[in-house]
């Protein structure tokens, strides 16, 4: 009987919840379908469900204790949703329904089973676009760095180039490092992809951390050095070669080349700190 109950009000939740956040979710579909810097957000559902199924023998044996703490999260957040539509604030909106599936599980399953969620739940944050205020702080500061990059990489090799902010003037051409060039969507896509390596091929939690904080400096060093490839190019080739279909190629050859990094760095710290076997149960 209580098990009835419980999926009664997992369905009843359920269709709130399809009603209360349809037109967020159609907008947040719409944002990775047309924003490149996150239509990786496409696959981080599929994946959380993933997660969450993968911890489903852990979910049934951990005891089912609904709390009402949750319901009270929930009220938050759709206070959370209601303030984000009437400021106009998309972020707010967005992160309001991890808020309302949070206290749900809560609501409906108590803490320790919530607890054996939360790596799932906490994963569904990277399908969020970060507000505009704080991508822009973020991406020009990149822009700047790539920038400086490959003016110095170019200089190394004698190569003259005249760096005025973001822009790099060769003797043949410019070129601007745009937002689109900042990095900042393969740092996104790579510390997605980082945070899932680490957790499939690593036990150790801080194995984990270091491999998915790692995907930072290699994300902005290989788009630095997609910068400073561009730009030899251009004064070798001419303006062409910075261009096109050998611009975008580029871009999945050296997130190709920071994902042999990334796992460069996992067979070495697996190397130098491998991680200890579990001692085999003795013979009756």
């Amino acid at each position: 009987m209580r098990n009835r109950t419980t999926l009664a009000g997992a369905v009843a939740l359920s269709l709130g919840f399809v009603l209360l956040y349809r037109h967020v979710l159609v907008k947040l579909i719409s944002d990775w379908w047309t924003d490149d810097n996150y239509s990786h957000g496409f696959l981080i559902i599929p994946i959380a469900i993933y997660l969450a199924w993968e911890r489903r023998r852990a979910f049934d044996q951990a005891p089912n204790r609904p709390s009402p703490v949750g319901l009270v999260v929930v009220v938050a957040s759709i206070g959370v949703l209601v303030a984000g539509i009437l400021g106009a604030e998309l972020f707010l909106t967005r992160i309001s329904i991890l808020g309302t599936v949070t206290g749900s599980v809560l609501f409906l399953f108590g803490w320790q089973r919530l607890r054996v969620l939360a790596f799932p739940l906490a994963f569904l944050l990277l399908m969020i676009p970060l507000p505009a205020i704080v991508f822009n702080q973020i991406a020009f500061p990149l822009q700047l760095l790539a920038s400086r990059v490959g003016e110095a990489a170019m200089t190394s090799v004698d190569i003259p180039v005249l760096r005025e902010g973001n822009v790099l003037i060769l003797a043949n051409t410019s070129l601007e490092v745009a937002e689109a060039c900042s990095g900042i969507r393969s740092l996104v896509s790579l510390l997605t992809l980082g945070i899932m390596f680490g957790y499939f091929t690593d036990r150790r939690s801080w194995v984990r951390v270091l491999i998915a904080l790692s995907t930072i400096p290699i994300a902005i060093v290989a788009n630095g050095a997609r910068v400073a490839g561009t730009g030899m190019a251009a004064h070798r080739f001419g303006p062409a070669a910075a261009q096109g279909f050998l611009h975008e190629f580029s871009g999945w050859v050296v997130f190709m080349v920071a994902f042999v990094m990334m796992m460069a760095l996992q067979r070495v710290v697996v190397r130098l700190v491998p991680p200890q076997r579990s001692a085999e149960p003795m013979a009756a």
